[in-house]
């Protein structure tokens, strides 16, 4: 069999590992460990050319680890709960359960055609009683430990789709899915602590030494510990001090006014004492909490008629505003503002014509400001008003000034706080796990019991379809459901309606995998034996939030017994990947009757006549290069497509083999068909090899050529250097291909290319083992090792460099004489032509480098 043929190989090769069973995982004392993992998908119901990469590189990995002798755990599961599963029921009548389900088979039956390395017997999704059950078993012992709890607290309200939505669900003030404009609104929530353990995640991150800088920086960024300084306003009227936080007290001489949060307890009092002051608040709740609401919507602020005196001077008094930039769960929801140094106290200060004192020259400014001088700490600057008179210091010597001073004077106190608030969880919406929680008039919220757990979702109403375009959450509305008995005193309750953020779903997940059937949370010798996570692989867009509260999670595993104490940092290695990108196509002569661009899938353009058209039309089409794949642009590439086209191994080979892993990488219809060619001719290279007789000549040389590629692509494997790899594999089948070797040499040679290639290309490395007379499968068979003896080169080619240039070169043994190489060089027909009969003047032999002659 000469030809490849990729639908018949690929087939038959995938049957015969699942009948053998090898990558379903057990624990094994006699292996090494190794455990890979790829960010689980979201069920969409379509696979993508990026799901292809991110994939293909983690099998390369775990198929490697296989040939390497360790017992690899390669599992796949679904994020299964979430909004899009509610829009598709709110658009077509049915049911949430029934479309994600239906996914998760469609996205089965398209990711198993490329041959992964899964152990599909531990799949999951999330939305799998079995799964959120368990989370809810976690719950109540983080909420027995203390690691969970429940207050008020100003959320982000979408008054169409009636539910809470995290900040990055508000896109320009608006939910990103109703379109509303997002209100601030005051709603008793759940939360995790996670702001406990801020100076843990932050200085533990100096230990992830395999997790690239840049998402170690955005976490450090994100948790933001700062040291400032914290004191107290005196006020006029007697009432208790005004306690304020600040991270620049280097600017208190430049204070204008000080500033409380519309949910402040002072806020709060005077809305209940003045009708106009709470028609302000009210006014101020309908913006967002996001940073970017805050600091790209209008400055509002109300004049509490209250004033405070300056801590360094009783005659200096401060007006005490209402402002709806500043936000309750930051510092202590009240500010001093310096509008000549802070861009939205400057705004706020200019509308409402309150003083701008300079504390530092702007170098820049010319004339009145026309907006705040807001230098780094890390600058120097020109102290006008500094605590050490007109000095000229950084920022940061500037803060450590002023905090001394507070301090030694007896004012304020040197305080370091973070950024990182509590993770609130609580989501208005049926999709999700419901919070294992009662409320009862007598006993207050009561945790569930463990063993009426799981707390299912109901499929429907009471026998009713589920009438999911009603807005709000439907179990608020479903009486049978909601209503219960308190678990404590047995009297009638109700259970709390409100489901987990879905980000905690994808918190755990990982640790469930090393037990997915197990009665607990986790099996803790499993998960002795299985963590952490030994590589683990995702965009970067998931660099923050995911792993910081997959972080969070583990630590609160441990305290409460799920996990052993080395898995407080559940990954040790993360991979960052870049994007798979595609030319968008877009129409150059027409808009759609809304007047909207109209994008043309690939499959539907051709290029002819220097330029790219529509195929029915014949229509101009304006080509955007290397656009990040988008279904709104239609500049998708279906993998089943290339699939049924090319195979599966033409699909991993090119996304491998364009662009280093962490980079993006460009599809185009030239690359994979080159791909495709390449494997046809490594195949039939193999063929050829096996079919060979007879002896030849260039045994040793193959040998050495064969031990170079191991030890190159395995440093290429080992370094997620995939692309290098293949670079290697291009050479040693070029190699292969051209040598003269005996049949037994290059049998023995192909083999190992099919080793080399089996991580790549599983399917094709296969059918070259079998062809080449390979005992077992390739995928079990151990990985080639480079013999270093090989390696030592034999002999040394020297270019032959005459008055400076280079005119030829010579091949010499590599520990030959310089009196030795300097008779060859001069021997060399060019040196002989460039002396004509006469001698050099010099001669110099670099050893192993050059012959420099100086005719």
């Amino acid at each position: 069999m000469s030809r490849y043929t990729a639908s018949e190989i690929e087939s038959k090769w995938q049957k015969a590992w699942e009948e053998a069973a090898i990558f379903e995982a057990k624990p094994d004392q006699d292996k090494p460990k190794y455990y890979v993992l790829e960010m689980f998908p979201y069920p969409s119901g379509k696979l993508h050319m990026g799901h292809v990469r991110n994939y293909t590189m983690g099998d390369v990995i775990a198929r490697h680890k296989l040939a390497t002798g360790h017992n690899v755990l390669h599992p796949m599961g679904f994020d299964a709960f979430g909004m899009p599963a509610e829009n598709a029921a709110m658009a077509s009548g049915g049911h949430p359960k029934d479309w994600t389900y239906g996914n998760i088979d469609t996205m089965v039956e398209q990711m198993k055609p490329l041959g992964l390395s899964l152990d599909w017997s531990r799949m999951f999704a999330t939305c799998d009683e079995d799964y959120y059950g368990q989370q809810q078993a976690l719950f109540l012992d983080f909420l027995e430990k203390g690691l969970v709890y429940r207050k008020n607290a100003v959320v982000n309200w979408d008054p169409v789709d009636m539910t809470v939505l995290a900040n990055e669900q508000v896109e320009n003030g608006r939910g990103w899915r109703s379109g509303a404009l997002v209100e601030r609104r005051e709603l008793t929530q759940w939360f995790f602590k996670i702001s406990d353990y801020s100076e843990e995640l932050l200085s533990a991150l100096d230990g992830l030494e395999n997790w690239p800088a840049k998402v170690r920086l955005m976490q450090e960024n994100w948790i933001g510990k700062s040291r400032g300084l914290q004191f107290g306003f005196k006020r006029t009227d007697g009432g208790e001090d005004i306690t304020v936080y600040t991270t620049r007290p280097d600017t208190l001489m430049g204070a204008s006014f000080v500033g409380i949060s519309p949910d402040h307890p002072i806020a709060k009092q005077l809305e209940a004492e003045s009708a106009e002051v709470a028609a302000f608040v009210a006014e101020c709740r309908k913006g967002g909490t996001t940073e970017e609401a805050i600091e790209t919507g209008e400055k509002l602020g109300y004049d509490t008629g209250i004033r405070v005196t300056h801590p360094l001077d009783p005659n200096w008094e401060l007006p005490v505003w209402i402002a709806n930039f500043i936000l309750m769960d930051y510092g202590t929801g009240a500010i001093f503002a310096c509008p000549a140094h802070d861009q939205r106290d400057f705004e706020f200060a200019t509308k409402y014509d309150l003083p701008i004192i300079p504390v530092f020259e702007d170098p820049k400014a010319e004339g009145p400001l026309t907006e705040a001088y807001v230098p780094t700490k890390a600058e120097k600057v020109r102290y006008v008003k500094g605590f050490a008179g007109s000095a000229e210091q950084t920022g940061e010597e500037g803060v450590n000034t002023a905090v001394d001073k507070a301090e030694a004077e007896g004012w304020g106190e040197g305080v370091a706080k973070f950024r990182l608030r509590d993770w609130g969880l609580s989501r208005q919406r049926y999709w999700g796990c419901p919070i294992p929680v009662v409320h009862c008039d007598d006993c207050g919220v009561v945790p569930e019991k463990k063993e009426n757990l799981p707390i299912a979702l109901p499929y429907d109403e009471d026998g009713k379809p589920i009438d999911f375009s009603v807005p709000g959450n439907p179990l608020d509305r479903h009486p049978s459901w909601r209503d219960c008995k308190c678990p404590n005193c047995g009297k009638p309750a109700k259970r709390e309606t409100d489901t987990m953020d879905t980000f905690v779903d994808s918190s755990w997940y990982f640790a469930r995998f090393t037990a997915p059937k197990a009665e607990t949370p986790t099996d803790l010798d499993a998960a002795k034996y299985w963590m952490n996570v030994d590589q683990y692989i995702g965009g970067i867009e998931h660099a923050i939030l995911h792993l910081l509260y997959s972080r969070f999670f583990a630590r609160a595993m441990e305290i409460t017994g799920h996990l052993p104490e080395k898995s407080k940092e559940p990954f040790d290695a993360l991979f960052t990947q870049g994007m798979v990108t595609h030319a968008i196509f877009e129409n150059a002569e027409r808009k759609d009757a809304n007047g909207r661009t109209i994008y043309h899938y690939p499959a539907e353009v051709e290029e002819r006549d220097g330029g790219t058209f529509v195929k029915e039309t014949g229509e101009k089409v304006n080509v955007i290069p290397s656009a990040k794949m988008s279904k709104s642009k239609n500049n998708v590439v279906d993998p089943l497509a290339i699939i049924d086209a090319f195979g599966a191994d033409t699909a991993r080979w090119f996304v491998l083999s364009d662009s280093p892993p962490e980079r993006d990488v460009e599809w185009t219809a030239s690359g994979a068909e080159a791909a495709h060619k390449h494997l046809s001719r490594v195949y039939r290279i193999a063929a050829e090899a096996a079919a060979a007789t007879g002896d030849g000549q260039g045994d040793d040389e193959l040998l050495r050529e064969t031990h170079k590629a191991i030890r190159d692509v395995s440093a290429g494997v080992e370094s997620f250097g995939f692309n290098a790899s293949i670079a290697k594999l291009y050479g040693f089948t070029n190699t292969l291909a051209k040598s003269k070797a005996g049949a037994k040499a290059k049998q023995e040679a192909a083999k190992v290319l099919a080793q080399l290639m089996s991580p790549m290309t599983p399917h094709l490395s296969e059918a070259m083992w079998d062809l080449l007379g390979g005992e077992g499968l390739v995928a079990t068979a151990p990985w080639p090792v480079a013999d270093e003896s090989l390696l030592v080169e034999a002999s040394v080619t020297l270019p032959i460099q005459i008055n400076g240039k280079r005119r030829g070169e010579i091949t010499v043994p590599k520990d030959m004489d310089k009196a030795e190489v300097e008779k060859l060089a001069l021997a060399h027909e060019a040196v002989v032509k460039a002396l004509d009969g006469g001698q050099p003047k010099k001669v110099i032999v670099v050893p192993g480098r050059i012959v420099n002659v100086v005719a």
